[in-house]
C-alpha cells in the first residue's frame, strides 16, 4: 500500500488494517508511507492492540430524548411524519409526493431565526448519525423511531442554513494535507525561430476514432425522456462521481481485459450497485429513484454500462476472446475478397446486420479486418485514404440502414493489431428496436429486424419481432403491423 496523507488514530488502523484481508496466492504486505512517522502510526495503534473496550456505552434512550427534543421546535407535528412514512413505504409512492409532504414543514423551518434553524438541524443531524449507528446493534422494537429516521433523513437535505464555509459534504472530498508547493525546476522555455503550422478545424479526431462515447448529460437526457425522470445537473455529477470511482477500479479493467462482455456485465452488477449504494446521503432522491424504480434502475445501469466498455475494448485482447453472443469479426466493410472487388450491397450488409443484431439485444463488439480465423487482415483492404475515412464511411452507412439514433449507440475507433489497422465498433443496446434497411437487401418493406442468436445474427419474421420487442422493449411500439 502506498500512503500519501496523514493518518491518525482509527483513521489510521481502519485503512492500515485492510492489508490484512486474505486472497489465494497472497504471502505478505507491505506499506510505502510519504506522510508519516512510524511514532504516529504506532501511536494510533497502540489503544487496540490486544484488547479494546469501550470507555462508556452509547445509551439507546438517547434516541428518545432527540425524538422529543425535536419535537419540541415545532416545525413538524408526529403526524405528519406517519404521513411522510406511510408515502415513503409505499412502492407506489412518487418523488413529488414526498416533497410535497415536506414543503410546509421546511416552510415553518425557514420562518425561525437564524439561531433556532441552526439548532433544531443540529438536532436533526445528530438524530439521523446516531440512529444509523445504534440500528446496526440494538434491535429496535418501536417503529416510530425508524418513521422519523426516513422522515429527518430527507428533510435535512432540503432545509437551508446560511454557511461561512463549504459543506461538510464537500470538505470530505477535498485532501489539503497532501497539498504542497515544492520547487521541481527552475529555467526558461526556449522557442525556436521558424514558420508554425496549425491543422484546420476538424470534426474527427486523430487515428480514426469517433466522437460518439455518449456523454452523462446525453444519457440524463435519454431517461429523462423515457421515464420523466426530471434528473438535473447535480445527477449528473454524482453519476460522474460514481463513473470516476469505477475508472480507478483495476479488478474490474481487468475482467473487460479478459472477459467477455456478458461476464463482464456480471462483475460491473455488482461494483455499480455497490457505489449507487453510497449516493444515499449525498443524494438521496437519485438513489430512490434506482432503488425503487426496476426499469428506471435498470436502464440506468445499462448505460452506464456501455458507457464503460465504449472506451475500453481494444482490439488484441478482443481476437482473444474469440467470436461469441456479444463478439463478432469481419474481414472488411465493402470488399469481396473471393471476388477481389468492391460489393457493398452483400459486404456492407453484413457488417450491418451484426450492427442491428447488437443494438437490439444486449450489445456487443464488432471487429472489422479480422477473419472469422481470428487472423488479422486489417481495414487497408478496403482501399480508404486513411482510418479517418473509413470510421466516417462507416457512420454514414449506418445512419443510412439503421437511422440517427442507431448510429448514435456505435462507437468506432481503429487499433494496430500485428502492423495492421482493426476497427473497433462498440454497439449499446439501443432504447428501441431497430430495424435494417439496405439497398434493396430486406424482406420486409418497413426493414428486417435482427437479434443475437449464438454467436451469430438472425432475422425475425414480424410476428416473432413484435413478440421479441414486447419483451425486449417493453415501451416500444411492435415494428411491424400484422
Amino acid at each position: 500500500m502506498y500512503v500519501d496523507k496523514k493518518l491518525s488514530g482509527v483513521n489510521a488502523v481502519q485503512t492500515l488494517s485492510r492489508l490484512n484481508r486474505t486472497h489465494p496466492g497472497k504471502e505478505d504486505t507491505s506499506v510505502l508511507d510519504f506522510a508519516n512517522s512510524v511514532d504516529e502510526i504506532q501511536e494510533s495503534f497502540q489503544p487496540y492492540y490486544e484488547k479494546t473496550i469501550l470507555s462508556k456505552a452509547t445509551d439507546p434512550n438517547l434516541l428518545h430524548d432527540l425524538e422529543r427534543e425535536l419535537l419540541e421546535f415545532h416545525v413538524y407535528e408526529g403526524s405528519e411524519v406517519e404521513s411522510f412514512a406511510a408515502a415513503y413505504f409505499n412502492k407506489r409512492a412518487t418523488q413529488a409526493r414526498l416533497y410535497n409532504l415536506l414543503e410546509p414543514i421546511v416552510d415553518r423551518f425557514d420562518a425561525l431565526d437564524e439561531d433556532t434553524k441552526k439548532e433544531f438541524r443540529h438536532q436533526l443531524i445528530q438524530y439521523v448519525r446516531l440512529y444509523s449507528f445504534l440500528s446496526q446493534i440494538v434491535p429496535f422494537t418501536d417503529t416510530d423511531l425508524e418513521k422519523l429516521y426516513v422522515f429527518a433523513r430527507l428533510l435535512r437535505k432540503l432545509l437551508k442554513v446560511e454557511r461561512e464555509e463549504l459543506p461538510k459534504e464537500i470538505q470530505d472530498m477535498i485532501d489539503l494535507e497532501s497539498m504542497r508547493i515544492r520547487d521541481t525546476a527552475r529555467g526558461k522555455i526556449q522557442l525556436e525561430r521558424g514558420t508554425g503550422k496549425l491543422n484546420p478545424i476538424s470534426d474527427k479526431t486523430p487515428g480514426g476514432q469517433s466522437h460518439s462515447e455518449a456523454p452523462l448529460s446525453e444519457i440524463i437526457a435519454q431517461l429523462n425522456d423515457r421515464f420523466g425522470a426530471d434528473l438535473s445537473e447535480e445527477d449528473r455529477i454524482t453519476l460522474g462521481a460514481v463513473m470516476n470511482q469505477l475508472d480507478g477500479d483495476q479488478a474490474l479493467d481487468a475482467a473487460v481485459r479478459t472477459n467477455t462482455r456478458e461476464n463482464v456485465r456480471l462483475t460491473f452488477d455488482q461494483k455499480i450497485g455497490d457505489r449507487l449504494q453510497t449516493i444515499v446521503d449525498s443524494n438521496f432522491k437519485l438513489y430512490k429513484r434506482y432503488a425503487d424504480d426496476q426499469s428506471f434502475g435498470r436502464a440506468l445501469v445499462d448505460h452506464l454500462f456501455d458507457k464503460y466498455m465504449s472506451k475500453r475494448r481494444q482490439a488484441a485482447e478482443l481476437i482473444k476472446l474469440g467470436e461469441s453472443r456479444t463478439v463478432e469479426f469481419k474481414s472488411s466493410l465493402r470488399w469481396n475478397l473471393r471476388e477481389n472487388k468492391k460489393d457493398p450491397t452483400i459486404v456492407t450488409h453484413a457488417v450491418l446486420k451484426t450492427i442491428a443484431a447488437f443494438l437490439n439485444t444486449e450489445g456487443g463488439d464488432l471487429l472489422i479486418g479480422v477473419a472469422d480465423d481470428a487472423s488479422v487482415v486489417g481495414i487497408e483492404i478496403d482501399k480508404f485514404d486513411n482510418a479517418d475515412k473509413f470510421s466516417l464511411h462507416l457512420a454514414q452507412v449506418a445512419e443510412n440502414a439503421l437511422g440517427p439514433v442507431a448510429a448514435s449507440h456505435i462507437n468506432t475507433r481503429v487499433d494496430v493489431v500485428d502492423g495492421k489497422q482493426v476497427c473497433v465498433a462498440s454497439c449499446d443496446r439501443a432504447m428501441a428496436p431497430i430495424l435494417l434497411k439496405w439497398k434493396g437487401t430486406e424482406k420486409h418493406p418497413d426493414g428486417d429486424f435482427f437479434y443475437r442468436r449464438g454467436p451469430g445474427s438472425a432475422a425475425l419474421k414480424p410476428e416473432a419481432a413484435n413478440e421479441f420487442v414486447a419483451a425486449r422493449f417493453p415501451a416500444a411500439e411492435p415494428p411491424y403491423s400484422v
